[in-house]
């Protein structure tokens, strides 16, 4: 059995995670403080990729960086790397998909936070930074916990946006969903199967955690 999808799937949901955990917390942060009429345009323009068919995104995408767009032409003829078809482009398809449930999470823990603990570190002379990781965040934690570990189970199962801008190919692009697909596509049912036992325990590990987190959540 290759491995090589279970460790491409596992690097391009840690990635993404990474990018969309400070991504999202720092847009809910700015945001919600936002007046109301600002506030509601950027959430709909930022949960947009939640609600769009996950090829559709893929779609707008590679109007974005395929070889023959702006984007993707610049970068190829300035760096001479190809921004589609490469491990590297899932990244960019599944930190776009799974941004809109970290922005969420974090949006609404933040809005939940007692603004009196901060204002009372600004009169202590705190500093905005500080207040920020040392107040805020950890009074937040576990919203924010549990928008990651979701956002982290979304990015391993990710297949429509992944699939049109990365493909298939395997050893360089396979990822657990689409290596699933293309099993199942040429009639290998029993080791498309393997794959969705393992993807089935992944998913069930990711679960369990956001179950004790929430239970934490309300114990505190």
């Amino acid at each position: 059995m290759d491995l090589f999808p279970l460790w491409n799937s596992l690097r391009i949901a840690g990635i993404s995670t990474v990018i969309i955990f400070f991504a999202g917390i720092f847009s809910a942060y700015y945001i919600a403080k936002a007046p109301r009429a600002v506030k509601g345009v950027l959430d709909v323009v930022l949960t947009l990729p939640l609600v769009l068919p996950p090829t559709v995104v893929g779609y707008l995408l590679l109007r974005v960086l395929g070889p023959k767009r702006v984007i993707g032409a610049w970068v190829l003829e300035t760096f001479g790397l190809r921004l589609t078809m490469t491990w590297w482009s899932a990244i960019f398809a599944t930190a776009v998909v799974i941004f809109p449930l970290m922005y969420r999470t974090a949006r609404g823990a933040f809005e939940s936070f007692d603004e009196t603990l901060a204002q009372a570190g600004q009169t202590l002379g705190l500093s905005n930074t500080y207040i920020f990781w040392r107040i805020r965040m950890p009074c937040c934690r576990q919203g924010i916990l549990a928008g990651t570990v979701l956002s982290l189970a979304r990015a391993l199962g990710e297949y429509g946006a992944t699939s049109m801008i990365a493909g298939y190919t395997p050893g360089r692009t396979a990822t657990i969903s689409t290596t699933v697909y293309q099993l199942w596509r040429t009639g290998n049912d029993a080791e498309a199967f393997r794959w969705v036992l393992v993807n089935l325990a992944i998913s069930t590990v990711v679960l369990l955690c956001i179950n004790l987190l929430e239970r934490r959540e309300r114990r505190n």
